[in-house]
């Protein structure tokens, strides 16, 4: 039974979706109490079942990246592109409030699941379209993947940084950017349409969420002025013994007395170089060269982050993965919830980003482990079909479902 405390309790949710952006967003759907029905390639299922890390020794297609982004979802597999399948696809989506894809744009059309379809046989849906580029525009038609992402939306030549080359980025930030848009556009359009009973066609661009998510340079560019490139000014990371801690010394205009305090430095108000804002990011290496001679004073990066502490000036050390999963500021606020694992007993996950009421907010339930594994469940209990007929779609090739 729907947990009816929960955000989205009631609202089931159609999951087209693969990879990362759209998961992710499904995700955060589940976790706030919809119920998502993925549907997958039979055979295959979602690529990122045989992602990193896998968690069974005989199979490969179960990974901790699957588990992490798909956990509290139902898995239906179904063939896109049998002549069976439109019309079980139409069947879910009247069943459904919410339809999330991020297939290449036309792709939809051409499989019969695009917005206008199944808008026509089930009015008031909200309907997600979630891409690299949107659905138009000149570059709508091409494939994205967050690093090509990365590339054409100048972030990644912000973060040259002064070497010779622009570099590979870490984070996969457009898809998570674009899985979160989606989330709270989603959230928006159900508002809607319980007020008016209208539904909606969300076009989510990942490469206009990154876009977003710059706060400099597109200011600045946008109204005639320069690009602001990394290294930032402002910001420090410093070598202790063998530990680095960070530092910030700009975002709010009261840190800059608090620094000249700290490092009992007062002629530095009165400097000229450091008299304003603007003149300490010009003059930002000769101040970085006298923040680093006071840091260098510390023994070990816990008396220097006592130090900032104490002088109220952000800072913190760097940690790696697994220092943060051990952490006890995350363990306090249960960050890492487990989700049941057939095999591993259970599997620890990241949490939904925010509490809800005073508590964490996490997975309804396990991933699903097998492609199909809800196959013959949802069709049953959802759609009402009866044991027959499922039989003759599985025999069709139509859908698959686990022995």
């Amino acid at each position: 039974m729907p947990d009816p405390t929960q955000l989205l309790s009631g609202v089931t949710v159609l999951d087209l979706t693969r990879v990362l952006a759209g998961p992710y967003c499904t995700r955060l759907l589940a976790d706030v109490g919809a119920r998502v029905i993925k549907v997958e390639r039979p055979g295959e299922g979602d690529e990122m079942r045989r992602a990193f890390r896998p968690l069974d020794a005989d199979r490969d297609d179960q990974s901790t990246y699957f588990v992490r982004v798909n956990a509290g979802k139902l898995s239906v597999a179904i063939d896109l592109g049998h002549p069976e399948a439109r019309g079980i696809v139409l069947d879910l989506a009247r069943a459904a409030d919410v339809v999330v894809e991020n297939f290449l744009p036309g792709v939809a059309q051409r499989l019969g699941c695009d917005y206008p379809v199944l808008a026509a046989v089930r009015p008031g849906l909200v309907y997600c379209s979630i891409s690299g580029y949107g659905q138009t525009g000149p570059l709508s038609d091409r494939p994205a993947f967050a690093h090509v992402i990365n590339a054409v939306s100048g972030v990644m030549h912000l973060e040259q940084e002064g070497e010779r080359a622009p570099r590979v980025a870490y984070l996969q930030t457009a898809d998570v950017l674009a899985g979160t848009h989606a989330f709270g556009a989603i959230g928006a359009a159900l508002l809607r349409r319980a007020r008016t009973g209208q539904g909606a066609h969300l076009d989510v661009s990942m490469l206009e969420s990154l876009i977003a998510a710059e706060d400099i340079s597109y200011g600045s560019v946008l109204n005639g002025g320069p690009e602001y490139p990394g290294p930032r000014a402002g910001m420090v990371v410093h070598a202790i013994g063998d530990r680095h801690l960070a530092m910030q010394t700009v975002g709010a205009p009261q840190l800059w007395p608090r620094l000249v305090a700290a490092l009992a430095r007062p002629e530095l108000a009165q400097d000229p170089r450091f008299a304003t804002p603007l003149a300490r990011r010009e003059n930002w290496p000769a101040l970085r060269a006298i923040i680093g001679q006071w840091l260098d004073r510390f023994k070990t990066v816990e008396a220097a982050l006592d130090a900032l502490h104490a002088a109220r000036i952000p800072g913190a050390p760097v940690l790696t993965p697994p220092e943060v999963a051990a952490h006890p500021h995350l363990s306090a606020r249960d960050a890492f919830p487990a989700v049941p694992h057939p095999t591993r007993g259970a599997v620890r996950v990241t949490a939904t980003p925010f509490h809800l009421d005073g508590r964490p907010v996490g997975p309804t339930g396990a991933a699903p482990y097998r492609v199909g594994e809800h196959t013959r469940a949802v069709l049953r209990e959802v759609l009402g079909y009866p044991a027959g007929r499922i039989d003759e779609l599985l025999r069709a090739g139509a859908i698959a479902a686990p022995c």
